[in-house]
């Protein structure tokens, strides 16, 4: 009898194991410059709750030494789209969940977007992106002189962002958002035509932090994790 009740015991346990370890497989997209490293809050997190390294999959992309120089088309996209289709080939679940911090948020929404995959990610959340463009970019086609600020860039009204208004990055879509953000802040201005950058249309909900820019990323690595 305590054999039997020993093996059932541990055959619920190893059940309840392996149904815990069947999550949706994570991507974390960097900002513009920025490395894979600045997820490292939300990473460890992410271990600790359980996810395998091969759960949480965290490319590189862009021109590391040039801000100016990275955009939302071509040699940036490649890096974020092979990390969402390898993470979807290898999700137990079927889906997948995507965090972007800064430019990075709205890149994954122009991959997910590009690739047709918003129906295969459960969870979308955007950090600190500028989902409704930069002042310090102009109001395109104007002040748009550098690549990040082009037609393909973050200027107020660019065929990019455009293009990208009001689609869909995944069932449930989250902003993090802080009037304190020094760069999706310019001026100490947060709202472009009367709505916070930050905020995604048509998104699930948003949530307002007292940090910065990287603040933002940095310091939520709990909320985004209970988010998923």
């Amino acid at each position: 009898m305590r054999f039997t009740m020993s093996l059932f015991a541990l055959l619920l346990f190893a059940c309840g194991s392996t149904h815990a370890a069947c999550v949706d497989s994570v991507v974390l997209v960097h900002g513009n410059t920025g490395s894979p490293s600045d997820f490292q809050a939300t990473h460890d997190l992410l271990r600790q709750r359980g996810y395998t390294e091969s759960q949480i999959i965290a490319p590189s992309w862009g021109n590391a030494f040039c801000a100016a120089c990275n955009d939302h088309n071509g040699s940036e996209e490649a890096p974020v789209e092979n990390a969402i289709v390898d993470a979807l080939a290898s999700s137990c679940t079927g889906k997948i969940d995507v965090i972007g911090h800064s430019m990075g948020a709205t890149l994954a929404a122009r991959v997910i977007d590009r690739i047709g995959a918003s129906g295969s990610v459960n969870t979308f959340i955007g950090i600190a992106g500028a989902f409704r463009g930069l002042y310090s970019c102009g109001m395109y086609p104007f002040n748009v002189a550098t690549t990040t600020c082009g037609a393909w860039g973050l200027s107020i009204g660019s065929p990019f962002l455009n293009g990208i208004a009001g689609h869909r990055f995944g069932a449930k879509m989250y902003s993090f958002k802080s009037y304190a953000d020094e760069i999706n802040c310019y001026g100490g201005v947060c709202l472009v035509y009367g709505v916070h950058t930050s905020q995604i249309q048509g998104e699930t909900a948003s949530y307002t932090f007292p940090y910065g820019h990287y603040g933002l990323l940095w310091y939520t690595a709990t909320q985004q994790a209970d988010l998923l």
